[in-house]
Parts: structure tokens; C-alpha cells; sequence
């Protein structure tokens, strides 16, 4: 079956769409090596063949959008490891082959996100779960500009502006898309009520909700008891459709390189998300395929 032909903002419109899960420790699960500061992008690298599979795993459980394997893949990340600019032009264009010949091959219309990670992703050093990097909103877009030219050069859905922690990042992103025709959500990371930098939630989603390229907008790799509050926040100032993709409660920790994982995981109370304006569902880290399934199933009922 071919890749979905309608835009997902069409779709978001009169239904619920089901994301796919943690690209990451899918990779993992299939035995790939994601040590050193590439993570994912090592392997869409060297090994592009395993990404294509994890998109199918996820595929094969309900997934109707995949999220490309481009989020650590920066041109000063892969220039200090000795390759050009096209070379890395290469590598973002294959993310989002990658993830279209996986939606061509599923049994159901799949939409094809090319992820656009935030500054602290490239660093490989958790800054994307702290923010307040140092840079000027024009230094952020200068960096994020080449990259989404890059992607949408390749032809995705739409783009999915994923992991912000802090809405001066979020003004460069809405700069550069401002530039472009090109639909895309963002999402911000958050704790404790708050984006990761501190900043208010209704002002960073208010933001992002005067955007007119920004067709969903919401949060995702965060606690899932996080959700609801945040959403609560961006439904107070905009009817767009929201979209929420938690990971399983576990916290990153930056210096060992390891989750800390919680000591439960209760049932996500999606019913609710669903009720305050979520359409976009799915996971981040530690999210796998049976998850995404067992959600898929969810949303097929009431809510």
C-alpha cells in the first residue's frame, strides 16, 4: 500500500492517529550498537537496513505516522567526525527514505515525520533535558535552517519538531518554518509543570499556537503523569489538535549514560488526553512495539 496521500493535518481534523515508539531502544532490541555521542544516527549510518526494520516493527503494530531517524544527526556533529556537508545531506535524506520504503510496505496508510531534534540532541551530553544553551534565537536558527532544508528536500509528511526545551529554541525552529510552506508539530519536553528550561507552559504553547505552519503541538519525552497538566495548558490557548508521546517514566541520566527506571508504570490514562484535545498519540523512550499496539487497539474506541 502506498504511503498515506492525505495530509495529516486532514486526518487530525475528524480522528485520533496513532505514533509510533522510542526509535532508540527498538535499535537496541535489535541488537544494534548505540554507544558514543551518535546514538541512532550511528546506525542510520552504518547499519540503515536496521532502522528500515525498526520502522517496520512499528509499522506492523498500528503505527499510522514514523518518526525518522534524523533527531542527532547534525552537520557540525558528523563535520568533527570527518565528513562533508554532503555527506551528511545524504544521511538526513536516507532518514526519511528509510522510514517512507517502511510506510510503502505497511498495510495501512503510514505518514512519514522527519524528526527535527533540538540542540541539545547533537551534543550528546542531555542538554535537551536542561535548555538554556547559551545561543541567541538567531544562532538556533542558523543551526536548525540547514538541516530542515535538508529534510524537506527529501520529501516527508511533515516535519516533527520533537523534544524542545525551551520556547527561544521553539521562536528559531517557527523562524526557519516560517520560511517554508512545510506543516510540522512541535513538541516540548517538560517537568514538574514546566518546560525542561523553566519557562511557563501557556507561554511556550502560546508561541507555537500562532504558528501557522504548526498543525498539532503538545509535549513528548517526559513522565506520562506530565501529560495531562500540559495538555491542559495548551488546550487553554489554542483549538489546534495537541498530541502527547511520554516515554515509560524513566529518567535520562546524562553523566552514566543510563535510564533510571520508576518503580511502577501505571496504565496511561489516555481516555482523558483524548478529552482535552489530544490526537497525536504514541511513545518515546522505552516505548516499544507492543506498547504502540496494545494503543493502536485503544484508539480505535470511544473517546
Amino acid at each position: 500500500m502506498p504511503r498515506a496521500t492525505a495530509p495529516l493535518a486532514e486526518a487530525l481534523a475528524h480522528r485520533s492517529v496513532v505514533l509510533d515508539g522510542g526509535l532508540s531502544n527498538q535499535l537496541a532490541a535489535q541488537g544494534c550498537d548505540l554507544t558514543g555521542g551518535l546514538w541512532t544516527a550511528r546506525v542510520l549510518d552504518e547499519r540503515p537496513d536496521q532502522v528500515e526494520a525498526a520502522h517496520m516493527a512499528y509499522a506492523r503494530a498500528g503505527a499510522q505516522v514514523l518518526i525518522t531517524a534524523s533527531y542527532q544527526v547534525g552537520y557540525e556533529t558528523f563535520a568533527a567526525r570527518g565528513r562533508d556537508r554532503d555527506a551528511t545531506t545524504a544521511l538526513l535524506h536516507r532518514s526519511v527514505a528509510l522510514a517512507a520504503r517502511a510506510a510503502g510496505a505497511a498495510d495501512h496508510d503510514v505518514w512519514v515525520a522527519a524528526s527535527v531534534g533540538p540542540y541539545g540532541a547533537v551534543l550528546a551530553d542531555g542538554s535537551e533535558y536542561r535548555g538554556r544553551y547559551g545561543l541567541s534565537v538567531r544562532e538556533l536558527a542558523a543551526f536548525h535552517r540547514p538541516r530542515i532544508e535538508a529534510l524537506l528536500a527529501a520529501g516527508p509528511d511533515v516535519l516533527a519538531v520533537e523534544t524542545l526545551p525551551d520556547p527561544g529554541e521553539a521562536e528559531a525552529v517557527l523562524t526557519v518554518l516560517s520560511e517554508t510552506d512545510a506543516p510540522a508539530w512541535l513538541s516540548y519536553t517538560v517537568a514538574d509543570g514546566r518546560t525542561r528550561s523553566g519557562h511557563p507552559l501557556l507561554e511556550a504553547f502560546a508561541l507555537a499556537a500562532r504558528a501557522p505552519q504548526v498543525i498539532a503541538l503538545g509535549v513528548n519525552c517526559c513522565d506520562p503523569a506530565e501529560v495531562l497538566p500540559a495538555l491542559e495548558s495548551a488546550a487553554a490557548v489554542t483549538a489546534k489538535p495537541l498530541l502527547a508521546y511520554p516515554n515509560d517514566g524513566s529518567v535520562w541520566e546524562a553523566t552514566t549514560g543510563t535510564w533510571r527506571s520508576p518503580e511502577a508504570t501505571p496504565p496511561w490514562p489516555t481516555a482523558s488526553w483524548r478529552r482535552t484535545g489530544a490526537r497525536l498519540l504514541g511513545g518515546c523512550c522505552r516505548i516499544g512495539p507492543d506498547h504502540i499496539a496494545h494503543l493502536a487497539r485503544d484508539l480505535t474506541g470511544p473517546g
